[in-house]
Parts: C-alpha cells; structure tokens; sequence
C-alpha cells in the first residue's frame, strides 16, 4: 500500500506520517504544492531520525500523479469527512492508494468527481468535533487497511 498526501499544509503531520510509513514499510507520495518546505526542520523534528529514510515520491499535482502512476480505480481510497462509507468498509487492495487531502480543505471536489463510492470516512460521535488530525486519521487508516489483509 501507498499513502498519499494532496498539498498538505502542516509540516508535523507530513513528518509523523513519514515516521509511520518507515516503520510499515510504506511509501509516501506527496502532491504539491505544499504549504511548508520538506527541509524545514519541523519536518525533519516530527519524523525524528527516521525522515531520511521514508520511501518517498513527489509530483507537481494530481494529475502528473495519475499520468505517471495510472492506479486502478479501485485501488484509490479516498478519506473525507462526509465519506458515504465508513473506512472499516473496504477490503483493500494490497497495492491500493490511501488519498488524504490538505489539513483545512480536505481534498478537491475536482479530485472526487465521479469517485463518490471511493470515499470513506472515520466515524465521529460526538458532533462537537468538526475534524480530527490528519496524522491521527492516516494512521487510523492504515492499520485498518493493514488489518483486513492480514485477515482480521
């Protein structure tokens, strides 16, 4: 599997979730533009030691993302907050796409245009709570993912 970030804006979650891709082996693939520097050190100080080591892909935008990796379909997961499915829905693909957007956005209507089965969300209780953190929500997602190809 494959995390991908759309223009994340937040330099500590790009680190934490660089952090959680080494320790599971994943990729990561950023989509600029990003709303920090990838050498700043907030970046390098939440993925601690382990940055140099992320397995990591960049392109200019969504579609050099599409054109140069050409993913099935159903191997793109995307995560919003109004999601028609839960993210405990999906049997995903062992080499599917987990898409995340920017921390105050989300992702791009233009990006999920046609896609609505392919987006889920993570299930919030109490309606006080407009959002969750993006590196705590990747992170929700990729164990569930991890999960279901393990077998339970």
């Amino acid at each position: 599997m494959k995390l991908v970030l759309v223009t994340p804006e937040i330099p500590w979650n790009t680190g934490a979730i660089g952090r959680t891709c080494v320790a599971l082996n994943l990729e990561l693939i950023l989509i600029k533009p990003y709303g920090f520097s990838l050498d700043e050190k907030s970046v390098r100080r939440a993925g601690t030691d382990y940055w140099k080591h992320v397995h990591l892909s960049e392109y200019d935008n969504w579609q050099h993302f599409l054109d140069e990796r050409q993913p099935p379909r159903d191997a793109l997961y995307f995560f919003e907050e109004n999601g028609a499915q839960n993210f405990y829905t999906p049997d995903y693909e062992p080499d599917g796409y987990l898409v995340f957007g920017c921390e105050s956005k989300g992702l791009p209507i233009a990006i999920l245009d046609g896609l609505e089965d392919r987006i889920f969300n993570l299930p919030m209780r109490d309606t006080r709570v407009r959002s969750l953190n993006l590196a705590n929500v990747a992170t929700a997602v990729i164990y569930q993912a991890m999960r279901t190809q393990l077998g339970g």
